[in-house]
């Protein structure tokens, strides 16, 4: 059992195994399932995730009308080659972008670690997967790679917007997506942690301020730029570049800079974004709310 990123890269070094490995025997542990039920179980949230990619790409729009088919627009945009950041990044962030919009519009995802931050991690792994050709186990290893350093902020830290802000979702979220794109392009465990470290300390701080509450205005926006966050991370871990900052202390100070973050600014819609004149406007419009009320 490891507890903290320092723990899980010391059992992969040790016992010469990837973090995904030594995260798939943590599940047979836990939860006494065998390693055929632990990866198929896995391989079922794989295909939700490509199913979620799959529609929001064909266009898909929320009830409230606040969110709907950027990623569209968006792969239209690369498809013309006059794009100035790189293919795989907007690639990553369009679908990022398509799993979220099908959160918004009432589809299912899988909660990676949240429904907020549910675009990250797929929209990465199926942008990577046009770069790096892995296979089908490969790509489940990658989610048991994202898992096992998303397990690491879930029990040491938070991943609750409400608990934390949005670093603690689309943060982590970020982070995870980051390790997991080292493990999977061949980087050692102790670039995915550095990885991970680069990601989240710079998503320190980032608040949760949901529009009408609705998990859709900055969410979906957020997603796209957490991706894009998680594989310039990533590369700068597989040049060799290293945090100052050890993992698991910024995984610390994520938590206590949450809980230091005033309530308005955590998952409640009082402040930020959602304080906004045109946040309020758009809530008023929404929920048929007279805006002198508020």
């Amino acid at each position: 059992m490891f507890r903290n990123v320092a723990e899980l890269i010391e059992l992969a070094d040790s016992q010469n195994k990837k973090i995904s490995e030594i995260m798939i025997e943590q599940e047979m542990e836990v939860t006494g399932r065998t390693r055929d039920q632990v990866i198929n179980l896995m391989d079922k949230n794989l295909t939700v995730m490509e199913e979620a990619v799959e529609r929001g790409l064909n266009g898909v729009h929320s009830h409230s009308g606040l969110t709907g088919g950027d990623a569209v627009l968006l792969q239209k945009y690369i498809e013309k080659g006059n794009f100035l950041s790189g293919e795989t990044i907007l690639d990553a962030v369009s679908k990022a972008v398509a799993t979220n919009e099908v959160n918004a519009a009432m589809g299912t995802i899988c909660a990676t670690p949240t429904a907020g931050s549910a675009g990250v991690v797929p929209g990465t792994l199926f942008a990577v997967k046009n770069k790096l050709n892995p296979t089908r186990e490969q790509m489940v290893s990658f989610l048991f790679t994202a898992g096992a350093f998303g397990f690491v902020v879930a029990n040491n830290a938070s991943i609750s917007g409400a608990a934390g802000g949005c670093q603690a979702e689309v943060g982590s979220a970020s982070g995870m997506a980051a390790a997991a794109i080292v493990e999977m392009a061949g980087g050692t465990p102790e670039q995915s942690a550095q990885a991970m470290a680069i990601t989240l300390k710079n998503m320190l701080g980032l608040v949760c301020d949901p529009v009408a509450g609705l998990v859709e205005v900055p969410c979906v926006k957020r997603n796209a730029m957490g991706a894009a966050n998680a594989m310039v991370a990533a590369d700068m871990a597989l040049a060799g570049i290293t945090s100052r900052i050890p993992c698991d202390e910024v995984i610390d100070a994520m938590y206590k800079i949450g809980q230091t973050m005033p309530v308005a600014l955590r998952e409640t819609a009082q402040g930020g974004l959602a304080a906004t004149p045109t946040g309020r406007e758009l809530e008023a419009k929404i929920f048929g709310i007279p805006l002198k009320s508020k």
